[in-house]
Order: structure tokens, then sequence, then C-alpha cells
């Protein structure tokens, strides 16, 4: 499994404690090293079963700064995937993979079902 974080997100640091905590082994990548590209983004995006606007960090100045509440409903999937690709700090962290699900966001109660 792969968590996708920010180093400096205290979201991703309390999910990566979480999987410490309860010894999940994982790998990490830095999200602002290593961006998700546009092909992985829209497969995660298909794995999830989400809507691809929860991929977007809504409280990022990114997203801000590109007016993205009003721009988002306006783009086809193809346009929002291909902005995201573009800089990790618009992508919603952490984002963990395992083998049969894509979790965006952390909330403890769903990534329980990692420990069940």
């Amino acid at each position: 499994m792969t968590i996708i974080c920010y180093p400096r997100c205290g979201t991703c640091r309390k999910a990566e404690a979480f999987l410490k905590e309860h010894d999940i082994p994982y790998t990490y990548r830095d999200i602002k090293e290593a961006n998700p590209t546009k092909e992985e983004l829209a497969s995660l995006y298909e794995r999830s079963g989400l809507p691809l606007r929860r991929f977007f960090n809504t409280s990022g100045r990114l997203y801000r700064e590109h007016n993205l509440k009003d721009r988002l409903p306006m783009m086809s999937d193809d346009e929002a995937l291909e902005l995201l690709s573009t800089d990790g700090m618009l992508v919603k962290r952490p984002i963990l993979v395992t083998g049969a699900r894509v979790f965006v966001g952390f909330k403890e109660a769903e990534w329980k079902d990692l420990i069940g």
C-alpha cells in the first residue's frame, strides 16, 4: 500500500501515525516531489468511486488563486485531471492506495476497515 502525502500537512502526519500505530506496512510518497500524472490520477479517480471534485485540495492557496470553486463545475473530467497533474498542492491529501481501494483524505472511521 502507498500513502501519497505532503510532509508539512498535519492531516497527512495523522494518517501516517494511524498506519504506524496499527502496524500497517506502507510506502511513503511525497506529492510535492512526485506528483501523480494525469493517467495515474484518472486511475485513482476511477478506483475510488468518488466524485472528481473530492480530489481537489479545496482549502489550499492554489485552489483559491485559480478560482476553482467557480471554474471546476464547468471543467470536463479530462481538464480537471490535467490541472490536478500540474501541481501536487492542488491534490487533496493524503491519498491511500491499497490493492483494492483508494482513500482520499484521512477519515479514521473509513481507514479502520484496513485493520478489521
